[in-house]
């Protein structure tokens, strides 16, 4: 039977995205944003967020829960689908895929399948899961496949296909399910390039395929942005302050941390330090950073350091978290269909690591200290409903994503928790091991409810935006302009640190130990945020 998921109502009534994914909530009345429809430059499309349930496996998977795949419905009137919809069972429904009208006047842009092409069945008995491939005619793609409980093949009109000039490439993003039977992987997709003047849009669609029929990815591309003003639909500067005021987390700070944010002019003012190479005087920072050299890259020829003083020092290292504040950067992202609002938090000193083997906790002596750490979170928003998406937590050198889904909320608004000493972000409390889960050796990253920084009410501060260009009126202040580090380099002797932390452990477990000190902890100073690869770029994956 036919399954229909209404799930946003769902999600509005049981408060789960804190109430806020409409454009009426967050109060937007002007431009294209959250108006639901984006032109493409010829191809209009819409987010579908209801589904109507297909086939569905209660085997394996993630989790050992299985997945289900789902058709969009209802479509709106003179809509089409370009592809079906896939998710695992150990989270709620919650996603979307796009569907699509030509909108040119050519008649040209969509064409139907000349054929669907058999690329793995459950069983041959209706009731099973039958996964179809497309055929495009010439000059065309495919952007997403088909799943029947029959195994008639699907109407000709079930997906449409896209002319190739409105595609860009895909990439596998997430493995929804997969199957030892004739080898069988349902992958979910997204755009192969990602980044603020990337095309590429995110459709919603998953490849199927197996060893009867190898399909690669490439038998599937997204669609592509050619519209000349593709940020047409991103916020201006008052929807993006109501998109923060709906949104913005809240950050939860180890009880044992000692080592909290701040802002970064309070970072200034209490006696930072300028250092040049091969000068020993340094100059002290003014209060907006306006005295830092710009532009150079990483170079070491400047740095920052804690004041000289060490009464000073060791005060400003514990930070001051009742005027820190969250440093917002606003850019489009897949294609100007969605906006990334990334909150990077400063903080004066990160403490040093702790080692984890088998029950026992080791602290690392120094190994792990520097001066300086940005740590940053991101909301992804639809451009069409204004809803948020997604959160990305930044952990030192990777991070990951969360499903709005999968969050926890306070008050309505997405919970984030800052690790002790190293301040990595993640979507629970509890401990998080980096290095070797078999060996039960690894980097420890605590996560407890201390003290709060609610980045609501004023904490956040945007400091770019630049698509809303100089009509936006988002000054970047001098600091962001600083590319060297926010720290000096710290030189550890990590063989020296270990022996001495953990003497009593055998000689194997301690060079094991080493290896992940060496791959994982840095002794030396961040640099700021705009020196990040997602400053430009897609958020870095695991």
């Amino acid at each position: 039977c036919v399954q229909f998921f209404v799930f946003c109502i769902w999600l509005r009534l049981t408060n789960l995205c804190a109430g806020h994914n409409d454009a009426d909530h967050l109060n937007i009345s002007d431009g294209g944003f959250a108006k639901g429809s984006i032109d493409l430059g010829g191809i209009e499309v819409r987010q579908v967020t209801t589904f109507a349930k297909v086939w569905s496996t209660t085997q394996g998977g993630q989790d050992g829960l299985g997945a289900t795949f789902f058709k969009p419905a209802p479509v709106p009137t003179g809509f089409h689908a370009l592809g079906h919809y896939a998710q695992p069972n150990n989270r709620p429904l919650f996603g979307h895929v796009l569907v699509t009208r030509d909108a040119s006047g050519t008649g040209a842009l969509l064409a139907p399948p000349l054929d669907y092409a058999l690329v793995w069945s459950s069983g041959q008995d209706d009731g099973a899961g039958f996964f179809w491939l497309p055929t495009p005619p010439d000059g065309y793609k495919a952007v997403g496949v088909a799943v029947t409980a029959t195994k008639d093949k699907p109407q000709p009109g079930e997906v449409m296909c896209v002319r190739a000039d409105f595609t860009d490439a895909c990439e596998a993003e997430e493995s929804v399910w997969s199957s030892d039977k004739d080898g069988f992987s349902a992958t979910a997709l997204r755009p192969a390039v990602r980044g603020i003047d990337a095309r590429g849009v995110h459709t919603g669609t998953f490849l199927a395929r197996s060893d009867v029929a190898p399909a690669s990815v490439s038998a599937l591309a997204c669609l592509k942005n050619n519209s000349a003003a593709y940020t047409s639909c991103m916020p201006d500067l008052a929807q993006v302050n109501a998109v923060l005021a709906a949104y913005s987390p809240h950050v939860y700070l180890h009880p044992n941390d000692p080592y909290l944010p701040s802002s970064v002019t309070w970072f200034f003012e209490n006696g930072t330090l300028l250092y040049q190479k091969g000068n020993p005087t340094p100059t002290p920072v003014t209060a907006d950073g306006s005295n830092l050299p710009q532009g150079g890259g990483n170079d070491d020829a400047y740095w920052l350091d804690l004041p000289a003083d060490n009464g000073q020092k060791e005060r400003v290292k514990k930070g001051d978290l009742a005027g820190a504040k969250a440093y917002v950067q606003a850019k489009p992202m897949l294609g100007g269909t969605a906006t990334d609002l990334a909150l990077f938090f400063f903080y004066p000193f990160n403490g040093p690591a702790r080692a984890k083997v088998g029950p026992l906790t080791i602290p690392l002596g120094m190994i792990g200290e520097h001066v300086g750490d940005w740590e940053h979170l991101t909301l992804r928003v639809s451009n069409f409903s204004g809803e948020l998406l997604r959160m990305y937590f930044s952990q030192h050198s990777t991070g990951a994503w969360a499903d709005a889904s999968q969050l926890e909320y306070l008050d309505g608004r997405p919970v984030a928790y800052a690790s002790r000493h190293g301040h990595a972000f993640y979507p629970r409390e509890g401990l998080v091991l980096q290095g070797d889960s078999k060996l039960g050796v690894g980097i420890r990253n605590d996560c407890a409810k201390g003290s709060r920084m609610d980045t609501g009410g004023g904490r956040c501060e945007l400091v770019s935006a630049e698509y809303l260009g100089a009509a936006g009126k988002v000054a970047e202040p001098a600091w962001l302009g600083f590319e060297r580090g926010w720290g000096p380099r710290e030189e550890y002797d990590i063989g020296r640190e270990i022996n001495r932390a953990a003497r009593i452990l055998p000689r194997a477990i301690k060079e094991r130990l080493a290896q992940l000190v060496n791959k994982l902890l840095v002794g030396e100073g961040p640099t700021g945020p705009k020196m990040k690869g997602s400053w430009r770029n897609d958020e870095r994956d695991p």
